[in-house]
């Protein structure tokens, strides 16, 4: 058992990240509403670590939408760094020997030379989001190396599950088959961006297990949490059609293609599953079904 605190606990991987801790029987303390607007003040972020007396420190409010930080860029950017900046600043204060967990992105390598992409890799964000996950987790190395704090750093690639707004691929096609199949559609008939972008995609459920057992060992050092396969986004679609019974056919939208995109982003977790014995346990098919349940739930 742990008291830990957990920045971004309203989120999508924020309420399963709760969830698992509490279910694990750890002392859980979310950081105050409307926390992505505190953890920019470095005196109120001061006040909650001091007032938590946190073992583990789990960061993960972010403004983490790619669209949206084209949109907000310099929102984006300052944000991020800053409720980073605080979060170890108020660590090395008030928690030093607690250990901090910040989650990064696999946004932040960039057009991969090689695949599937290892930490060691060199960092060449393409968009505000990236620049700002960037930025972030370099604060953070450099943390533990000048203070001697225990700053874990957990890249995670692109995640999914019950629960996560549309704004995100899975999310929303799993959204419009649920809409689909409410009226009796079939086929059901979606809307994309680029359905040719590979991505790696893992069960925001495992996701979270991974973030727990890389707090548990504490060491400092850089981690991917991803699957090390991609998939794009016609497969997806594809596999959701299996899931749910029905044809799926869809039609690209321009305004959901993205400028400068990565078209395929794939890592390696060989490094974690060193560190942790870490496997994604999930499988694709079980996600995209559980996502398109929530939505029919929801309705």
């Amino acid at each position: 058992m742990a008291r830990v605190l957990i920045t971004g606990a309203s989120g999508f991987a924020g309420r399963h990240l709760v969830d698992a801790c509490a279910a694990a029987g750890d002392e859980v303390i979310p950081a105050p509403p409307a926390s992505e607007a505190d953890l920019r003040d470095p005196g109120a972020v001061l006040r909650v670590v001091a007032g938590a007396r946190p073992d583990v420190i789990y960061h993960l409010a972010a403004q983490a939408h790619v669209g949206r930080s084209w949109e907000q860029p310099a929102e984006t950017i300052s944000g991020n760094v800053a409720m980073t900046l605080n979060v170890l600043e108020a660590m090395r204060a008030a928690a030093r020997d607690a250990v901090v967990l910040l989650v990064g992105s696999g946004e932040l390598y960039g057009p991969p030379d090689v695949l599937p992409t290892g930490e060691d890799a060199p960092l060449r964000p393409q968009n505000p989001y990236a620049v700002s996950k960037a930025s972030a987790d370099l604060l953070g190395g450099m943390y533990a190396s000048a203070h001697g704090l225990r700053v874990v750093r957990a890249r995670a690639f692109n995640h999914s599950g019950p629960g996560q707004e549309p704004i995100y691929a899975i999310a929303s096609f799993a959204k419009q088959v649920a809409e689909g199949l409410d009226r009796g559609d079939d086929p059901v008939h979606l809307t994309t961006g680029n359905p040719d972008t590979r991505r790696d995609f893992t069960d925001v459920r495992d996701i979270v297990r991974a973030y727990r057992l890389l707090a548990a060992r504490g060491e400092p050092g850089v981690f991917n949490v991803c699957s090390g396969v991609s998939h794009s986004a016609r497969e997806l679609l594809e596999s959701l059609g299996r899931v749910t019974g029905v044809a799926v056919e869809f039609e690209v939208n321009p305004a959901l293609v993205r400028a400068h995109e990565v078209m395929e982003v794939r890592g390696s977790h060989e490094r974690l599953r060193a560190a942790t014995g870490w496997e994604p346990q999930i499988p694709l098919e079980q996600t995209l079904r559980d996502s398109v349940e929530f939505w029919r739930a929801t309705r």
